[in-house]
């Protein structure tokens, strides 16, 4: 049957692009890449009109609009596609202006002057300090647990204020010398005063982003149409249409049949077996995603340093990366953010040493270990890296249970069940990453890593104006994190995103949740 909503697309196509068809018609376009914009046209020139449609992997039907609670990756592709950050991260990380037109701090750090550019919601309304001020009050509100809520812990909501009708002064619990990270935080997108009341952000969502509201069914598509007014330019396309296809083989069906333009998170190998061949185009955007192992420091056996430390040395971080990624990444070290700012790259590679591992285990009574590695195909590379794990385990006299879990509720699972799990993360600053997941009050703090010491560390680093020694204090919760922390970071992944020949203007130095990562008001159709 024929959905006027979703034209040329016919829902027949499109549940085959979405349960795993990977045997689709191929489809052969001509165009190439470069270095800065994956198919640019002969004329660099982009063009007007078209409609794109997007493959993610997405959550089911629990899937939510509402900007404040994105948690996946096609949960923020939708949100900033509709809505805007007062700031969000460059590709080196950097916090840059969005909504925000300028800051500047006083002399203390404790109170920072915010200027909003003129821009408009897509009802006409012109964003306000009040629309901002009502925006980071809902995401703070203690009976919710929304992912910003942790990041926009400085501020002190209650004393700040507008000073004027696109001027908010932010008043701060004590001075944060990185106060711009804040405002480019996961998850804290500006919507329009009173917008979260009787599930308006669901219903009929209103933002002031490059794409307005269409359609949205959850677990299955949404559409969305150009905002022309948008601040920052017109979008090339007319619409944009987001398909959930949990599979990778699904996604790469879908973008070889021709039934979506873009497939977000290709497989090392897929992308081995089509790059060059003129199909399709490849993105690889280098060392993106954070490959790790989760163990909660609160509950048996990880409560005990000495099985962490075993962990972190039963594996073999080169066997990973070239089983579970295929070669497409880099080493980890235990810690997030390698390359990044203040990364703790002094430390030393950490080897598998399984000699000095049964010893720690046998230290802490836990000789032979059982235990529970919660996986699913969520992500790439998951599977196999709990596979190779197992492995290695064995030989230190670890038994390892690979539990496998569901697609749509995996990250929700994990983060408070289980022992021992995959995860991974997007790129944002080491600064972010410890806010939102080593705080006693982060909200996805999946390690469980609470300690009221470390808690007064960042705060100390926060407060600090020398950026030399913010460094040092930075260093010194790396170590103790290198030491003793729950994350097994094994890998850096290579993200990587299939189009269409046709497809133009896909940024391919972008990180994962960088501003220019998804963005597709930037994109067209050649």
């Amino acid at each position: 049957m024929y959905d006027e909503r979703f034209p040329g697309l016919r829902r027949r196509g499109f549940l085959a692009a979405t349960t795993g068809a990977a045997a689709l018609a191929l489809v052969g376009c001509g165009g190439g890449a470069d270095d800065d914009t994956a198919g640019d046209s002969g004329d660099g020139r982009p063009r007007r009109g078209g409609r794109l449609r997007a493959a993610f992997a997405g959550g089911g039907a629990s899937e939510t609009l509402d900007p404040h609670l994105a948690n996946l990756f096609a949960d923020v592709a939708r949100a900033k596609a509709l809505y805007d950050k007062l700031a969000d991260y460059g590709a080196d990380l950097s916090a840059q202006p969005r909504l925000a037109a300028r800051w500047e701090p006083n002399a203390t750090l404790d109170r920072w002057q915010v200027t909003l550019r003129e821009a408009t919601f897509h009802d006409g309304r012109p964003v306000t300090a009040k629309d901002v001020l009502y925006s980071y009050r809902r995401i703070a509100d203690p009976a919710k647990a929304y992912r910003a809520k942790a990041s926009l812990e400085p501020i002190d909501l209650t004393a700040s204020r507008a000073t004027g009708e696109r001027a908010v002064e932010f008043v701060l619990k004590r001075p944060t010398a990185e106060f711009p990270n804040v405002l480019a935080a996961f998850g804290a997108y500006i919507v329009p005063e009173n917008a979260g009341e009787s599930g308006g952000l669901d219903k009929k969502p209103i933002g002031s982003g490059p794409f307005r509201f269409v359609s949205f069914a959850p677990g299955r598509s949404a559409v969305f149409r150009r905002y022309d007014a948008y601040w920052d330019g017109a979008p090339h396309l007319d619409e944009l249409e987001f398909v959930v296809a949990n599979e990778e083989s699904a996604r790469v069906g879908a973008l070889l049949g021709g039934q979506v333009e873009y497939a977000h998170e290709l497989n090392p190998t897929t992308a081995r077996a089509h790059e060059g061949k003129g199909q399709i185009a490849i993105v690889r955007l280098k060392g993106s995603a954070m490959q790790a192992f989760c163990m909660k420091t609160d509950r048996p056996p990880f409560d005990d340093k000495r099985v962490r430390e075993a962990f972190f040395l039963i594996a073999d971080r080169q066997e990973l990366v070239d089983g579970a990624l295929s070669g497409a990444g880099v080493v980890g070290n235990d810690l997030f953010g390698k390359g990044y700012e203040y990364y703790a790259d002094s430390l030393p590679q950490r080897e598998q040493d399984l000699d000095r591992a049964r010893a720690l285990l046998k230290q802490a009574g836990a000789e032979k270990l059982k235990v529970t590695l919660d996986t699913s195909a969520v992500a790439a590379g998951f599977t196999e890296a709990a596979g190779i794990f197992r492995d290695q385990a064995a030989q230190a006299g670890v038994t390892i249970d690979v539990k496998m879990g569901s697609k749509d509720s995996y990250w929700s699972d994990i983060l408070d069940n289980g022992t021992l799990c995959c995860y991974r993360s997007g790129a944002m600053p080491i600064e972010a990453h410890i806010s939102q997941r080593l705080l006693t009050g982060s909200t996805t703090n999946a390690t469980k890593w609470k300690h009221k010491d470390f808690d007064a560390l960042y705060q100390q680093a926060q407060s600090t104006r020398d950026k030399k020694q913010r460094a040092a204090v930075y260093d010194r919760m790396q170590r103790r994190l290198y030491a003793e922390g729950g994350f097994l970071v094994w890998g850096f992944a290579d993200w990587i995103i299939g189009t269409a020949r046709n497809v133009k203007g896909v940024a391919t130095k972008a990180p994962a949740n960088t501003l220019d990562w998804a963005r597709f008001d930037k994109v067209w159709l050649g």
